[in-house]
């Protein structure tokens, strides 16, 4: 573990978390994986540890700590080998969770964020729609001011946490004549009338309620509008960038959890009178792996570390991303071809390590839109601002 980054606190921080998820997680993921569904009482006892607060502010029940807790979150997430159990830990707390503490009033982080932390309460964000994808700007959902509330109409897609969550940070637009200036975002609770969900069968991340939620006339108080109407387009593109660190996090993560378990198998495995990991064409495959690995974990350190300064890394983190998510399928297709015929087998880890990585390239942000960003930074000197 690089010492640059992480202290010893960070290091007792890992321990305690890696054997809570040890004793409280994986006993459960196997049945959570085949029911697509994971248990309240685990929302509750995150809670209690302080887990769903790593990062949010003291005063609303979080420990406000710095982005390096918020990486060993992530990279010991991975290991329970369940991306669905993962992603909605980690959506609930750095997508829901972040619009709250970020945009969010009093009013809303003692109704919302509090209750989040403690693990009483579900989010999710809802951005994607079925005919927009990447194309936020191009969204349909509408919000129309009436009085002192907002009608709400339209659909979301592919949304983690969408069927089981208690509330859902949506967007939607404000003023449909304004591409990038009327969209603004609300919370809306999962209880509203005219609000329904339908769970989405999917190739991995079994255990997560992915969910299209439908809204049909749904009454938002206007108490509800997250900061200002018509800024949520810039909220959304200014928070993409944690998203996406926090997936190339993912990635380097679930690479290195892949590889260890490949080389260990390797160690034990004999074939022709020796184990597998004396093998040259297998030592060199490795030893690509691993530079992979570490070159891409590496790099997500130091954008943690300017993220953590208050740097706006938007570039940086959609690189991250790109390049992580594609080096993390890749690596995992190679450890599971180091397993041979065991590899696609369900009782070991890389059949579920693979299809939950696939998604790495597509989810918030493919990576064809995440091609353009870098294009439009590097080659038209296009600059990306944070909301203000």
């Amino acid at each position: 573990m690089s010492s640059m980054y992480f202290t010893e606190e960070h290091e007792a921080f890992r321990a305690s978390f890696k054997e809570f998820l040890k004793k409280e997680v994986i006993p459960h993921i196997d049945k959570w994986e085949k029911e697509g569904s994971i248990e309240r009482f685990i929302w509750k006892k995150f809670g209690e540890m302080g887990y769903f607060g790593l990062n949010t502010p003291e005063e609303f029940g979080g420990l406000n700590l710095d982005l390096f807790y918020t990486v060993i979150f992530l990279e010991e997430l991975q290991k329970v080998n369940s991306g669905g159990f993962a992603a909605a830990m980690w959506a609930h707390e750095y997508l829901a969770m972040t619009h709250l503490a970020k945009e969010g009033d009093d009013f809303i982080k003692n109704k919302y964020l509090v209750p989040s932390v403690e693990g009483d309460m579900i989010g999710c964000m809802c951005i994607t729609e079925p005919f927009g994808g990447s194309d936020v700007a191009g969204m349909r959902s509408t919000a129309i001011k009436q009085g002192d509330t907002y009608i709400l109409n339209g659909s979301k897609t592919f949304i983690t946490n969408g069927v089981y969550s208690d509330y859902l940070i949506v967007a939607a637009k404000t003023d449909p004549s304004d591409k990038y200036k009327g969209i603004s975002i609300f919370v809306v609770d999962r209880a509203s009338k005219g609000l329904t969900a339908t769970k989405l069968d999917k190739l991995g991340w079994k255990a997560s309620d992915t969910g299209e939620i439908a809204f049909d006339n749904v009454e938002i108080p206007a108490e509800n509008l997250l900061g200002e109407e018509g800024k949520g387009f810039p909220y959304i593109m200014q928070h993409f960038a944690l998203e996406r660190l926090v997936m190339g996090v993912n990635a380097h993560a679930r690479a290195e959890f892949a590889l260890e378990y490949a080389l260990n198998y390797m160690q034990e495995r004999v074939a022709f009178g020796k184990s597998l990991d004396k093998f040259q064409v297998l030592r060199h495959k490795i030893a690509v792996m691993a530079s992979r690995v570490d070159m891409c974990k590496e790099y997500n350190y130091s954008i943690t570390k300017r993220l953590n300064d208050g740097q706006y890394v938007v570039k940086e983190a959609s690189m991250s991303k790109l390049l992580s998510t594609k080096m993390a399928d890749e690596v995992i297709y190679d450890a599971l071809q180091m397993l041979g015929g065991y590899g696609y087998m369900e009782d070991y880890p890389m059949a579920r390590l693979s299809r939950d990585s696939r998604l790495g390239p597509i989810g918030g942000g493919t990576s064809e839109i995440l091609k353009e960003i870098i294009a439009k930074i590097v080659i038209d000197k296009k600059e990306y601002k944070p909301a203000t």
